[in-house]
Formats: structure tokens, C-alpha cells, sequence
């Protein structure tokens, strides 16, 4: 069994339908596509906080060279949407391109009035 057909069964038997499952895990995927972007200054956003416009950017010499379709907000949205189905579950995105982008959290994963960042690698990565 691959880590993709392993992961999709472990989100599985915490109680999401293959369908939600299958996307999940297209979302992770983008996810950790733009977060590697992000990473080597290709996509940047304009705005003091990064939460404006994504453009392109040269890697090269740092130029901006065009606006970038926003598919973290897109993601992130239908995340948030096949979630709310499942409100014992918690999704947690992790930004370091390094690995997994989204990860499911149970109840039981994060200890009571811990923050789930410290916790988070005790979820279901979404390969």
C-alpha cells in the first residue's frame, strides 16, 4: 500500500466520505504547491501583512511579473467547507513546504488547553 492510499484510509476511518477524503487531499496538495512557491519568493503577496494580491515573481531577480490566481484562499475555502461537515474534526495547515500541508486532528490529538501547533503531527497527515 503507497503513503497516498494509506493516508486516504486513515482519513477514512475517522469518518470522511471518500469523495471529501479524495478532495482533501487535491487541497493538501495545492496547498503545499503554493507554500513552496511562497517559500523560494516565486509567489509573493503584495499588502503589509502577505494577505493581499499574489503575484508572480521573478526567482532571479525579485521582480513582480504578474498577478497569480489566489488558489490558497480557493483551497482554504473549500476546506473550510467539506469540514463543516465533520465538526468533531479539526484541520490544521501547516505552511513549511518541507511536508505535509494539512493535517485531520481528532478530539483525543491536541490535550486539553494545548495549542494544536505544538500537537499537530499527532493528526492524520492528508498526502
Amino acid at each position: 500500500m503507497t503513503r497516498n492510499q494509506n493516508s486516504l484510509n486513515q482519513v477514512i476511518s475517522c469518518g470522511i466520505l471518500w469523495n471529501d477524503a479524495v478532495a482533501l487531499r487535491r487541497i493538501s496538495m495545492a496547498l503545499r504547491r503554493w507554500y513552496e512557491h511562497e517559500c523560494n519568493g516565486a509567489i509573493q503577496r503584495d499588502g503589509d501583512r502577505g494577505d493581499g494580491v499574489p503575484y508572480w515573481h521573478s526567482t532571479h531577480d525579485g521582480r513582480k511579473l504578474y498577478r497569480a490566481p489566489d488558489r490558497e484562499r480557493g483551497a482554504l475555502r473549500r476546506m473550510a467547507e467539506i469540514m463543516s461537515r465533520y465538526p468533531d474534526l479539526t484541520p490544521y495547515v501547516q505552511g513549511d513546504p518541507r511536508g505535509c500541508a494539512l493535517y485531520i486532528l481528532r478530539p483525543s490529538d491536541v490535550p486539553a488547553g494545548k495549542d494544536a501547533d505544538a500537537y499537530y503531527n499527532r493528526g492524520i497527515p492528508v498526502y
